[in-house]
């Protein structure tokens, strides 16, 4: 017979509801500690948190079709409304099915040229700064993955709409503020957050109509890139209305998704790299072997530059991009033995299980050879779920892998970057762990 996950003592209790609105981080570290299975009540909402790779295998992939997208993600349904991160069932298969061939190894192998160029562009730009006045880092690896998302994916330049970045900081706080007030507010309340939140969707949906209306003027027989099938599929729409939103729906979502984990993760790898000289040292030596000369990467680098792959293989472990994982259960179901009602809130978190001590030794140290294969070998499958798991697993881990690595390899092999001296990187999860207040950098030609 199953039972309840155990919930939090009473005296955890007042502390745990408080962090969900001020520290989610914290609330799920505090969970973590607490079992690998806790029940959290939340007002009328019940909070189930698994942190266990066979909890998280069994709700993400064994029975995920009871499982839809959950808290968060609800939320964020108010500006990216039924795109691929959001929609459900026969709509989001088919959104998947629209999209899929412009995902296959084969094409993404074919868009390295495209990738290396724009990393070497950042490099130029980072060049340019050497013995000046700090760079926001952060900001500038967002512009690389906006580059090469329009590139690789979109046959379109997105230079010029560098506001996109920005008008998504204003999408997911008023998604964590819909979550924390579980929706009750409604958006044409003064609050700032809401005034932000609405300038924000008028100019997402002003953007999205110009590259629409762009790209469908340039569409020509055999387009394969992701945005030329999206806007296809939308014409073979009998509703010209609804085809209309759907498409301006699907295409935030790619801008959304295909930049804003990517430029996470080169941030916290980068950060990473400056903190650790010794690790930074044996990257720009790989990356001096493999691409030497001074050239750029070619699609067969990304099997040779290995050790620069465990770099942001172990970023990805401490700073996950996709760092919760939240799910509603459809229908009543049981968890390692602990039964979890239809309706309930389901959480799978990989930022904690990534450092659950049971699965990783001395889990809150950087250590790139986690990753050596000799070591991977007897990990569970589901220990390490940086682009989640399942039928949802993210769709452009591929090219966001190649885009990291490539970025992490010329950077490390031109430049030293150096953290602003009393600058804190501050995890604040969102779509993913972005770093609040940027990541101002000092930069120098490496030696």
């Amino acid at each position: 017979m199953s039972v309840h996950p155990p919930g939090p003592p009473v005296w955890a209790l007042p502390g745990l509801l408080r962090k969900l609105a001020v520290d989610r981080l914290g609330m799920m570290r505090d969970a973590a500690r607490l079992s690998d299975a806790v029940r959290v009540s939340m007002g009328p909402k019940k909070l189930y948190i698994f942190n266990r790779p066979d909890y998280a295998k069994h709700v993400l992939a064994d029975n995920a079709a009871n499982y839809h997208k959950g808290i968060g993600l609800v939320e964020s349904r108010k500006v990216l409304g039924d795109g691929l991160l959001t929609s459900e069932g026969e709509l989001w298969r088919a959104q998947r099915r629209t999209v899929q061939p412009a995902f296959k190894p084969g094409r993404i192998a074919a868009q390295a040229g495209a990738v290396a160029e724009e990393s070497a562009r950042l490099v130029e730009l980072l060049r340019r700064r050497v013995g000046g006045t700090p760079v926001d880092v952060l900001q500038e690896v967002t512009g690389l993955t906006l580059g090469v998302l329009g590139r690789t994916l979109m046959d379109t330049s997105l230079d010029g709409h560098g506001g996109i970045a920005h008008a998504f900081e204003a999408v997911q706080d008023q998604a964590m503020f819909d979550m924390v007030t579980q929706g009750l507010v409604p958006t044409w309340v003064p609050f700032a957050t809401q005034r932000r939140f609405r300038r924000a969707r008028r100019e997402l949906t002003r953007i999205v109509d110009e590259l629409v209306a762009d790209r469908g003027a340039r569409l020509a027989e055999g387009d394969d890139d992701a945005f030329a099938r999206m806007i296809l599929a939308a014409r073979e729409r009998k509703d010209p209305v609804l085809a209309r939103r759907l498409l301006q729906e699907e295409l935030v979502t790619l801008l959304l998704a295909g930049h804003e984990t990517t430029a996470s993760t080169l941030g916290w790898t980068l950060l990473l790299l400056a903190r650790h000289p010794p690790v930074r040292d044996l990257v720009r030596e790989e990356a001096r072997a493999v691409l030497a000369g001074g050239r750029l990467p070619e699609a067969e680098d990304l099997h040779k530059l290995t050790y620069t792959m465990q770099v942001v293989q172990e970023a990805m472990r401490l700073y996950p991009p996709v760092w919760i994982l939240p799910r509603i259960a459809q229908g009543p179901d049981e968890v390692g033995g602990f039964g979890v009602p239809a309706g309930a809130d389901v959480l799978v978190c990989p930022y904690t299980l990534h450092r659950h001590p049971d699965l990783w030794d001395d889990p809150e140290r950087f250590d790139p050879g986690r990753f050596d294969p000799s070591r991977i070998a007897h990990r569970h499958r589901y220990a390490y779920i940086p682009f989640g798991a399942g039928p949802r697993f993210c769709i452009g881990s591929n090219l966001g892998m190649m885009e990291a690595v490539f970025v992490t390899a010329l950077v490390t092999r031109d430049l030293d970057l150096t953290v602003v001296p009393g600058h804190q990187a501050v995890a604040e999860p969102m779509m993913s762990l972005r770093m609040r207040g940027g990541l101002p950098m000092t930069i120098r030609p490496a030696d």
